[in-house]
């Protein structure tokens, strides 16, 4: 299997990805962001979309589509009613965008369906290469303000008397997060990477009780995802987003059923 070398970079791109969503993955879930994830994803393809069609990366189209919303919508204000109104007001300005500009492009469907599905087994060294320096510049980012972002996201109460930096420590969290999925939403797309930002996480809140344990069992759930997945699709040929999706599911089942054990024998 690592004869191939799209097998030994899709492995390796795996360990980023699965670091990335463990950091990003335990805030989504803490803050209550899952809907506005599954939003980025789709603005994500939107994005490139928008890239195809100007000429320009993927990439970066994904880059200005994800973070111009997730600016906007940060200023839109801290209200969950009001959030969750722009969010569902850009979800479909941009989802609309997108599918025209696929419309007016030469490569619809099959590009379409890379974008929204991934290739992580159709990587590249240069892919590999642009993944793993955008996840550093991620990972040091989120270093630097993991206290402040810790502070805001878990403890509610004391965020709510100390509401001076809680809009820019929402917006830049939001910029973090768009910028995980552009990162990553080419490689493993952008449907995959929703699951990954989220399942994995909220599995790991049942097994752990302090933040790093959680970023810990995050990690170690989306890795083994990943990893097995490729190993499962190498071995059938099925596509490796149905054997990670299914095996995240399994982690958070499993992680419900010890919950729902545990709340019987008290």
């Amino acid at each position: 299997m690592f004869y191939y070398a799209f097998m030994r970079y899709a492995f390796t791109a795996g360990i980023f990805i699965a670091l990335i969503c463990a950091f990003m993955g335990v805030f989504v879930v803490a803050r209550q962001t899952s809907f506005f994830t599954h939003t980025l994803s789709e603005i994500g393809f939107s994005g490139a979309s928008f890239g195809v069609f100007m000429g320009i990366s993927p990439l970066l189209g994904m880059l200005i589509f994800t973070c111009a919303s997730a600016i906007l919508i940060g200023f839109s204000g801290e209200k969950l009613g009001r959030r969750e109104a722009s969010i569902s007001v850009f979800s479909g300005l941009f989802l609309g965008l997108g599918i025209l500009f696929l419309s007016l492009s030469d490569q619809q469907s099959s590009y379409a369906t890379s974008i929204l599905f991934g290739s992580i087994v159709g990587i590249d060294a240069h892919n590999l290469h642009t993944l793993i320096g955008l996840s550093l510049v991620l990972l040091v980012t989120i270093f630097f303000m993991f206290r402040r972002l810790a502070y805001n996201s878990f403890d509610g109460q004391g965020a709510e008397y100390n509401q001076r930096y809680n809009q820019l420590v929402s917006i830049v969290f939001l910029v973090l997060l768009a910028l995980t999925i552009s990162v990553t939403a080419q490689i493993v797309g952008s449907l995959l990477i929703f699951v990954l930002l989220t399942i994995p996480a909220s599995a790991a809140k049942y097994f752990a009780h302090s933040l790093k344990k959680m970023i810990g069992l995050t990690f170690i759930f989306a890795l083994t995802g990943i990893w097995l997945g490729l190993y499962l699709s190498y071995l059938t040929d099925w596509p490796v987003s149905f054997f990670i999706t299914a095996i995240e599911a399994i982690i958070y089942g499993g992680a419900i059923f010890k919950e729902q054990l545990a709340t019987a024998h008290k």
